[in-house]
């Protein structure tokens, strides 16, 4: 950040009076800057045993898969996100959400929440950020080209239940061991 978004002066980066980190703060009008972690929302959204994947037609990951996951809005729930971007990348509706897992990628300044939903109907179609959609079994499922790590360890605890028994919410973290993000 090299300017202030209320009066354009330059910034600084210096820890304000009553804090304890460095934060960009306005010399001239005094605002101070916080800088916090995104959100990002997700679905695992099944329709009978399988699961509906999106192939990226955008970077990062241009081409890999995915399941319907991007930021949150302002002036949404975590769940109205994880059901529009569903719809904006695979024009799919779900419902019955509930929360599946929650992973802080810290060093990617991330929060991952993903819930498992139906499908409404299994037709789909992909969306504006989709190159294809397809709804997938377990067998099936391409995971040499899982487009993040977060996703990949989500499809992984989704499948394999004595990590995640029913009702159960997993929270975890991935770290850059993980390949990044």
């Amino acid at each position: 950040m090299k300017y202030c978004c209320y009066c354009a002066n330059p910034v600084v980066l210096k820890i304000p009076a009553k804090d304890n980190l460095p934060r960009y703060t306005c010399e001239n009008c005094g605002a101070v800057h916080y800088q916090n972690p995104k959100i990002v929302a997700g679905c695992i959204a099944t329709w009978e045993d399988k699961i509906l994947l999106c192939r990226r037609a955008i970077e990062p990951r241009y081409g890999l898969w995915t399941v319907p996951a991007g930021f949150m809005e302002n002036n949404e729930t975590v769940a109205q996100a994880a059901a529009r971007e569903t719809f904006e990348e695979a024009t799919a509706k779900v419902d019955n959400l509930t929360l599946h897992s929650l992973f802080n990628i810290p060093h990617i300044n991330q929060v991952y929440i993903v819930f498992a939903g139906n499908l409404a109907q299994p037709e789909t179609r992909p969306g504006l950020e989709s190159l294809e959609v397809n709804l997938v079994e377990e067998q099936d499922m391409p995971w040499d080209e899982i487009a993040f790590p977060v996703i990949r360890r989500t499809l992984e605890l989704f499948f394999d239940r004595s990590e995640t028994p029913p009702g159960h919410v997993y929270v975890g973290d991935i770290g850059p061991k993980w390949g990044g993000e």
